[in-house]
């Protein structure tokens, strides 16, 4: 039986800049890992986008995925990606990534699940990167880069 990846995501967006960041915290077992980024000229809608497709890259085959946040932005792109793959009306806008995440969720067993913002947790530290990865992308331009792992021990997960 596989273990279930449990994915912890936050994203962070400023309408008046344009400017969303991102960051997730990925637990395979034991394992940690995580990154976080940004970009520029962005709505909210696809900085969610965004977040989920990042998280959800490069997983094992066949996983089984829980995608765990506070952002309600990112919950309302998961139930849009549900009615897309029911067959609901395609979207108009951000074609690249809802074919990316159609691509990352084929064929497993995935869910979003609401978490509490808990100070020393999991999503709390992925709020507090995807905030950092905003400011970095307002600052200096889109990145993305892997948090490192000393900090990744302080994730709370």
């Amino acid at each position: 039986m596989s273990v279930t990846l449990q994915i912890w995501v936050e994203a962070c967006h400023n309408p008046a800049f344009r400017c969303g960041g991102w960051a997730f915290v990925r637990r395979d077992g034991e394992t940690l890992a995580g990154m976080a980024g940004g970009e520029r000229s962005v709505s909210a809608d696809r900085a969610a986008l965004m977040t989920l497709a990042a998280a959800l890259k490069d997983l094992p085959a066949g996983a089984a995925v829980e995608i765990l946040s506070s952002d309600g932005a990112l919950h309302g792109a998961w139930r849009r990606l549900a009615a897309l793959r029911a067959g609901g009306d395609p979207p108009a806008e951000d074609l690249d990534l809802w074919a990316r995440l159609r691509t990352a969720t084929e064929g497993r067993s995935a869910k979003v699940t609401p978490a509490a913002r808990t100070p020393g947790g999991p999503t709390a530290f992925a709020k507090a990167w995807a905030d950092q990865a905003y400011e970095k992308t307002k600052a200096r331009g889109p990145f993305s880069a892997a948090i490192p792992k000393v900090n990744l021990a302080k994730a709370g997960a």
